[in-house]
Formats: structure tokens, sequence, C-alpha cells
């Protein structure tokens, strides 16, 4: 007579996976960790940061704002147009820059990006680590530029309106960033340059940063471009809070919802790329 062991119990059907509350804040504490280690790289790359953040918008201010001035071709209030569409330009480029060209160099050189997709934090989330990091950089490049501007040109802005233009440069270096993740995972690699020489200049001087939008009346043409161009709804909202009431500016309402589309657009067309070029 046989006896037949006892059968062991039976596997749960179904694994245990963890609430996605649990996953999205783990999702959370990686997405700080990878935030902070780059912005850790940035404290210790401080110098060459500065040297991006103040040459070229200081040299900017100088020539059109002080040595124009002085030779009696500008005018004393152009420098209340000229230093909000600076910083804005500032803010915007500065935090195009630093999300396109280092995607540029991980997709293709350093291949440094590896590390982020084997980490454990979904595609996306990598993706908008990359904007937030060139934001945060945007976004302290056009502070740092307000209070040397302010010496260097003679301007003075309303204490009162210093969280409201936060509010306005990290709006556009968010808008900037979000472009910079576009350019930088659907331009190949050996085009960047090419990108940058093209696409940047018209960005810079179509943009509202040297003269208000709606003193183009006399120029339609002209106009029209610049309502094409992004940054000039960064420098037309910056002015509107700082500038003289003889400036007229576009609406801010008018001016941050433009910008909140236009970075949902990018925002989601730089997302594809970055998932099909990490595919790759």
């Amino acid at each position: 007579m046989s006896v037949t062991a006892p059968a062991a119990p039976s596997a749960p059907t179904q694994a245990f996976t963890a609430p996605r509350s649990v996953r999205w804040l783990d999702q959370l504490a990686t997405f700080r960790a990878v935030l902070a280690r780059d912005l850790f790289v940035t404290g210790r790359e401080l110098g060459a940061f500065l040297a991006q953040v103040f040459i070229q918008p200081l040299f900017m201010l100088l020539i059109f704002g002080k040595v124009l001035g002085e030779l009696g071709y500008a005018s004393n209030d152009f420098a209340n147009v000229l230093l909000p569409g600076v910083i804005a330009l500032n803010a915007f480029l500065i935090g195009l820059e630093n999300t396109a060209l280092p995607l540029v160099m991980d997709f293709s050189f350093t291949r440094e990006i590896e590390d982020r997709l084997l980490s454990p934090l979904s595609i996306p989330l990598v993706a908008f680590e990359k904007i937030v990091f060139g934001a945060i950089r945007g976004t302290i490049a056009g502070l740092v530029l307000i209070p040397i501007g302010m010496l260097m040109l003679g301007v003075t802005w309303p204490v009162l309106t210093a969280l409201k233009v936060i509010v306005v440069l990290a709006a556009g270096a968010l808008v900037g960033a979000a472009l910079g993740l576009t350019f930088g995972t659907l331009v190949p690699p050996h085009r960047i340059q090419i990108m940058f020489t093209v696409i940047m200049t018209p960005l810079m001087f179509t943009g509202a940063t040297q003269f208000p939008l709606r003193a183009l009346d006399s120029l339609p043409w002209f106009q029209v471009i610049c309502v094409l161009n992004p940054l000039t709804y960064v420098s037309e909202a910056t002015r509107s809070l700082v500038a003289p009431p003889g400036v007229e500016s576009v609406p801010l309402w008018l001016c941050l919802i433009v910008l909140a589309g236009v970075f949902v657009v990018a925002t989601a067309i730089g997302t594809r790329g970055f998932l099909r070029r990490s595919m790759d």
C-alpha cells in the first residue's frame, strides 16, 4: 500500500505587485537623486557655467545699452526695453543649450545616457529630468544677470515684481529646455553645430529682445516673424512686469498661455524623439 505525500501548497496565481503610489514614490526618489547629481556636477563646473552665462549678454548690454547710449545713438529709455529682453534671452538660450548639447554628447560620444536608462526611472521621466535640469540652469542664468545689468545700465525695477519675474524666467527656461530636448534628439550629432548656427541667430534677433513687439506695427512682415518666435513671449512677459508705463507690451496672460502651449508641444515631440533614440 503506497502512501502519497501531501501536495505542496500551490503558488499564488499572481505575483505581488507594489501599489501604484509606492512605485511613483520610488520613481520620484530616483528622479530627485539624478537631478541632484546633475546639479552637483554643475557646482564642480561653475567657472565654465558662469562664462557661458555672462560673456554674451554682458557684451550685448555693454554695446547696445551703454556704448550706443553714450554716443547718442540710443535714448536713455532704451535700457528699460533692452535689459528685460536680454535677461529673458539668457534664461531661454541657456535652458535650450544646456539641454540640447549634453543630449547630443550623451547619445553619440560619451554614451552616458545608458546609465540613466538603466536606472529605476521610466524613460519619459529621464527625458523630463533633462528638461528640468536645463530649466534650472536657465533660470539661474537669467536671475544672476539682473543685478549686474541694473548696475551697468542704471535701471531699477519694482521690488514687488521680483517673484513674478522669477516665475516668468522659469517658464521661459522651461520652454527653452523643452525645445532643447526636441533639437537634441531629432537633429543628427554631425549636424548639431549647423543647427545652432542656423537657428540660434534668428532666435536671438527675432525674439523681441531689443524692441517691443507692438512697436513693429509699421513693419508688419517682421512683426509676423517675431510672433512665431517663442522667445518673443518670454521677452514681452518680462518687459510687461518691469518696463515703464510708456512701453507697450503683450499682456502677461497671453504670453503665459502661448508659452504653456509651446512647452506642451515641444515636450511631447522631444520625449518621442528621446524614446526613439533610446531604443537605437
